[in-house]
């Protein structure tokens, strides 16, 4: 599987924020535990690097590692049901070199 990065945007489909306004710490919450191998962050204080919430032009996303996949298909795939049953926007991040 070709690893990619992922945004979960939290804006409905009428254009308005997804609620409640907590949804993104929430989910990356839940998705804590999931980790790599040799990760010794403690899931009650910070979130796994395969889910974390970030906040871009004043809009919660989700960003997703889909590495994911390799620790536990089924973590995605709660992921990525979330986001669809709830008719968030998916889009896929764009990969660039930086010239030098």
């Amino acid at each position: 599987m070709i690893h990619k990065t992922l945004f979960i945007q939290g804006i409905t489909a009428n254009g308005k924020p997804f609620r409640p306004s907590d949804w993104a710490e929430r989910l990356c919450g839940v998705m804590a535990s999931f980790r790599p191998l040799g990760d010794t962050g403690d899931p009650r204080f910070t979130y796994s690097p395969f889910a974390r919430p970030v906040v871009i032009a004043n809009v919660k996303f989700v960003v997703i590692d889909t590495r994911l996949h390799d620790l536990d298909p089924k973590a995605l795939d709660f992921v990525l049901n979330f986001a669809k049953d709830n008719g968030l926007p998916i889009e896929e991040a764009c990969d660039f070199e930086p010239k030098t």
